[in-house]
């Protein structure tokens, strides 16, 4: 058992949203490669979507754990 169970869920929040993240941007780059119409287009730009919402999960579960690291270690 951890010391740290606080920082070990945040640690382990943060790796899923990278790890959803990065499934985020596979299936961006597949669809960047499929056929050239408005249906295959609009699947592409929802992706993007879907992609910068992941990234800004990913940022977030990474501020909190880094505050959590600042506070534990530096008391701030």
């Amino acid at each position: 058992m951890s010391e740290n169970p606080e920082l070990d869920e945040l640690q382990a929040s943060y790796k899923k949203a990278v790890e959803a993240w990065i499934t985020s941007i596979r299936k961006e780059e597949e669809l960047a490669s499929v056929g050239h119409d408005v249906a295959a287009l609009d699947k592409w730009e929802q992706a993007a979507f879907d992609e910068d919402a992941m990234r800004n999960t990913a940022k977030d579960a990474k501020a909190k754990y880094e505050d959590a690291l600042r506070a534990k270690f530096f008391g701030f």
